[in-house]
């Protein structure tokens, strides 16, 4: 790897991972202060930011693989599979998690989810307990409890639907990471994550249909939030985290990719103005730390650490 080329890569992950936690801050704005739909942003999202990954895929990298992952009946199925409870649940559940809450909190909470899947490997008896596992597990769970009650045992500093969908959240990016190792291991990352979006904004289409909703009246200003959430926060974001494994190692990335919640609670307190109390400041450290442990440690996430030549991001 010479100089330059790590120079961009660097640059690539870095704005990727700002991208992800930016979008989810933009995203509240639109929420909150322009009274976007959930389900349309959603739907909305998927299908376009799907669609521009295929695209990419088409013109700059093996342009057989958009459509030759429908060939085998078998990947076909894992991959609708996929796009419906692996992609669409954690849009959704990390939009819906925003919706009621904010940002901050939101991304946070999903970042539970490699602390979850450590347990659910030694649950499954597929790996051995380790002081790491004990460390990262107790950070998540310490981080949580002053994020979520700012010190308070009495009350929680967060609503609680806001609570649940993030949870939720993070236990679809559990399984989200799981399910998918299967498919990278035959296909490249943008083809996945770009059909898996297209098929999870279709299904919700059928629920939500997103041609239904009047945005005729939007602002100017609220339809450039709309499109950054869109090609900058979802499209853009992934495509140049997966371009930066060109000139980073995945330990790198992953490091690197820590900035996401970093990003989003930074924006959420300073842009938006959302009240952010020292325990909770204190939590947010926590879950950080938990992420940089498990991203300096190569061998920390047991078994998923192993496919992280393709690593998935999702928000």
């Amino acid at each position: 790897m010479n100089i330059p080329n790590r120079k961009t890569g660097f640059f690539l992950v870095i704005t990727g991972a700002s991208f992800w936690g930016v979008g989810g801050t933009v995203a509240q704005k639109l929420f909150q202060e322009y009274a976007i739909d959930v389900n349309w942003l959603v739907t909305t999202r998927l299908l376009i930011a799907g669609l521009l990954l295929l695209t990419i895929q088409f013109f700059k990298k093996d342009r057989s693989q958009v459509l030759g992952v429908w060939k085998n009946w078998k990947v076909a199925m894992q991959l609708v599979i996929f796009g419906i409870f692996g992609m669409l649940a954690v849009q959704y559940t990390y939009m819906a998690s925003i919706n009621h809450g904010n940002a901050a909190v939101a991304t946070l909470l999903q970042y539970l989810a490699p602390a979850m899947l450590i347990v659910y490997l030694l649950l499954r008896k597929q790996t051995m307990l380790t002081r790491l596992d004990v460390v990262t597990v107790s950070l998540a769970l310490l981080g949580c409890f002053f994020l979520l009650t700012n010190g308070s045992l009495s009350q929680l500093s967060v609503p609680a639907p806001a609570i649940v969908w993030g949870i939720l959240s993070a236990v679809a990016l559990a399984f989200y990471t799981l399910y998918a190792l299967p498919l990278l291991k035959q296909y490249d990352s943008l083809v996945i994550v770009g059909w898996a979006m297209v098929i999870g904004g279709f299904a919700l289409s059928f629920i939500h249909q997103p041609w239904q909703v009047d945005i005729t009246n939007l602002t100017v200003e609220a339809s450039l939030y709309i499109l950054f959430v869109i090609v900058f926060g979802t499209m853009i974001a992934f495509w140049f985290y997966i371009e930066s494994l060109q000139s980073l190692s995945p330990k790198e990335t992953s490091l690197l990719g820590s900035l996401e919640p970093l990003a989003a609670v930074l924006t959420t307190v300073f842009w938006l103005r959302e009240p952010f109390g020292t325990i909770q400041w204190i939590g947010t450290a926590c879950i950080i730390g938990m992420i940089l442990i498990l991203a300096l440690n190569k061998s920390s996430s047991s078994k998923t650490s192993k496919s992280n030549k393709k690593p998935l991001r999702v928000s």
